[in-house]
This record gives structure tokens, C-alpha cells and sequence, in this order.
């Protein structure tokens, strides 16, 4: 199956029959060029010997790292980032610069900040006004590298507040018009926005020039292409190009078998 963008695999889900620093030999044994990943560490801040092994790993590889998560927290017990929470914000910063760190020895440029869950006993706003303040300095920390902080609507998380394409956009433009930041973008999450109901067809339309990433998985499933017929990858790959978008397309998918196997879709001939 050829598509128009470049494919990069999500080591976070993908290849996980492995441990996560045997991933990126594994991506590129099977013909990756690029990798992303969620934030590979349990905490905000590892010691520095994880860290050397992590950029020791995706060198030693020959992938690049093309995307990278800032710290989310314990997703497991349900935690979506920590961008909009006040009583983590000395975490979130502390991370910025251990990110920073990883991404100027790999040459990483799209970090994706997961804004948070909203808090019960916090009005909406004041979260709001610690997001754009953590996204103004995460900002200008990563514009060095000509990185961009991607915001990205999430399925599955009942008190997650960036559900559809426009609730991000709206983060961002005001981000943009009362800080003056102009380097974060869309993430295009083709899994999260059919699963909430968004439309990802007039999102590229609308969106084209705010988008900064793009990742796939079909639905409902969260599988490889062909698993739910929902998602057609290649149809929002021409999509895309046809609105302007070259950059990469990440693999952000569960394989609903082994990884190899959950592959086999890549060698398939193209649909006319």
C-alpha cells in the first residue's frame, strides 16, 4: 500500500512484545526510518543514565526520533498530562527541559503536551490560564530547535476538555493572540476524532495550516488499517496531501496481533 506521507512507527504501542530500548532496532528492522514515543519514563525527571540509554538506543538504531511526549503523569490510573494542572506546573517545567535535553541530541521537533484532565474542585478557567502559561514556556523552549508543541484532542477520558479538532484550536489561537506564540499546533489524531464524532475530512479542510502532526489508527478499535473500516488511511493520506501536508504520519496503533503480522497491510497493493 503506498501512501503520500512518510510512515513513522509509535513505539509506545508498537513492538511492545519487545522491552522499549530493543523498539527502535526493531522499527527499523522492519523498515522504519523514524519513530515517536509517548514519554518512555515513569517519572518527570529520570536520572540521567535513563536518559543516555534512551538516546543511546534510537541512535544506535538509525531511526530518528520524530516525535516525543512531554510527561503525562500515570496514565494507567487515568491521568491525561499535566499541562493545565496548577499543582504540577514545576513538573511540567522541570520536564520541558529534560525534553529539550533528548530532542537537541536527536533533532526531535513535535512534542505533544496532553493538556490534563479538568480537576473537580478547580473552575475550568483557572486551569486554562496554567495551560497557556506551560504552553508559552514550553514554547519557547523548544523554537531553538524549530520544534512545535502540539495539542491533541483525546477519546476515552471522560474529563478530558480537548474532545473535538476546534476545542484545541481554540487553545491555540489564544495562545497565539494573547501570548504571541506562534509555534503550536494541531495534532491530527485520526483515531480520536472519528471515535468522538469529529469529522477528520473537515478538519484537514479547515485546519490545513495548523496542523503540525498526524497520527493513525483505525476504529473503533484502535487496530492497523483494515480492522474497522472507519479510518481509511488512504484516503485521508491523499487528503492531506492534496491540502499541503508532507509531513510524517505516525503508526499510533494496537496491533491486534503480533506487530510483525499487524504489518502485513504496508505490503498490500494500493486501492484504485
Amino acid at each position: 500500500m503506498e501512501l503520500s506521507q512518510p510512515l513513522a512507527a509509535n513505539c509506545s504501542l508498537l513492538f511492545t512484545e519487545l522491552p522499549l530500548l530493543e523498539r527502535p532496532v526493531a522499527a527499523r528492522a522492519a523498515g522504519f526510518e523514524a519513530v515517536e514515543f509517548w514519554w518512555p519514563f515513569s517519572q518527570a525527571v529520570p536520572c540521567d543514565a535513563d536518559v543516555d540509554g534512551f538516546i543511546r538506543a534510537i541512535k544506535d538504531a538509525g531511526v530518528a526520533l520524530i516525535g516525543l511526549n512531554f510527561f503525562a503523569g500515570d496514565m494507567p490510573s487515568g491521568d491525561r498530562g499535566i499541562l493545565s494542572l496548577p499543582d504540577r506546573r514545576h513538573e511540567f517545567v522541570d520536564n520541558v527541559d529534560v525534553v529539550v535535553g533528548i530532542a537537541d541530541a536527536l533533532g526531535t521537533k513535535a512534542f505533544n503536551a496532553l493538556y490534563g484532565n479538568r480537576l473537580g474542585d478547580m473552575n475550568s478557567a483557572g486551569q486554562d490560564e496554567v495551560a497557556l502559561q506551560n504552553l508559552a514556556v514550553a514554547a519557547a523552549k523548544v523554537a531553538p530547535l524549530q520544534g512545535n508543541v502540539l495539542l491533541e484532542p483525546v477519546s476515552g477520558a471522560p474529563d478530558y476538555p480537548l474532545l473535538w479538532a476546534a476545542d484545541a484550536v481554540k487553545v491555540i489561537e489564544r495562545v497565539e493572540r494573547e501570548l504571541g506564540v506562534s509555534n503550536v499546533r494541531l495534532l491530527l489524531d485520526l483515531y480520536h476524532l472519528t471515535v468522538n464524532g469529529d469529522d477528520p475530512a473537515v478538519v484537514i479542510d479547515r485546519e490545513i495550516g495548523r496542523i503540525g502532526h498526524v497520527q493513525y489508527a483505525d476504529a473503533p478499535g484502535r487496530h492497523e488499517p483494515g480492522t474497522g473500516g472507519q479510518v481509511d488511511i488512504q484516503s485521508y493520506s491523499r487528503r492531506l496531501a492534496a491540502a499541503g501536508y508532507s509531513g510524517w504520519m505516525a503508526l499510533e496503533y494496537v496491533p491486534s496481533t503480533t506487530t510483525a503480522e499487524s504489518l502485513n497491510w504496508l505490503e498490500q497493493p494500493s486501492a484504485t
